[in-house]
């Protein structure tokens, strides 16, 4: 990274942010954060949080929502270290999109560090933080952040919250 949009914010979506221009190159996480975005922070569905340039100009984007899992969902040694509840509570990294123009300088890993550490700091009980890849390359991305696959499901991972704790010690 280098030059003036070297000061970054991550922030709660707001009424004022433009969010017309953003292009992240997969249509429905365009569409999402142009469209829908704004509503679901309303409703209390998912908060979106903006990675705020410098310029004013938003970089990128992700969500945040409570979710649960299912035991039988994961891996048998992840199982054997939980309680038996039919449901066991986490949060859903529900988007994740760096806009095309700053595609490449590692502001999606930026925001999944701050996702990640957002996460740890909740005061909300948490077993992991789950994504669902889009395609193949989100799934790599996610993998060489330490995630890992749900049994039946490839394309869903998680990261158990005691590793991200580790990784923020």
């Amino acid at each position: 990274m280098g030059g003036t949009d070297d000061i970054l914010r991550v922030e709660l979506l707001g009424p004022q942010h433009d969010r017309s221009g953003f292009a992240s190159g997969v249509e429905p996480l365009d569409r999402y954060f142009r469209m829908q975005a704004g509503q679901d922070a309303r409703k209390k569905m998912a908060a979106c949080f903006i990675l705020v340039l410098q310029d004013g100009g938003i970089a990128g984007y992700y969500t945040l929502s409570s979710t649960a899992v299912q035991l039988p969902e994961l891996p048998e040694t992840v199982v054997r270290k939980l309680p038996r509840y039919p449901l066991i509570p986490a949060i859903l990294l529900g988007r994740l999109a760096v806009d095309q123009r700053y595609q490449g300088r590692g502001y999606g890993r930026f925001l999944l560090a701050d996702a990640l550490y957002r996460s740890l700091r909740s005061e909300i009980a948490s077993f992991a933080v789950i994504v669902n890849a889009k395609d193949e390359n989100a799934k790599r991305f996610y993998e060489r952040e330490s995630f890992l696959p749900f049994l039946d499901q490839p394309m869903k991972l998680f990261r158990p919250m005691s590793d991200i704790e580790a990784l923020f010690r």
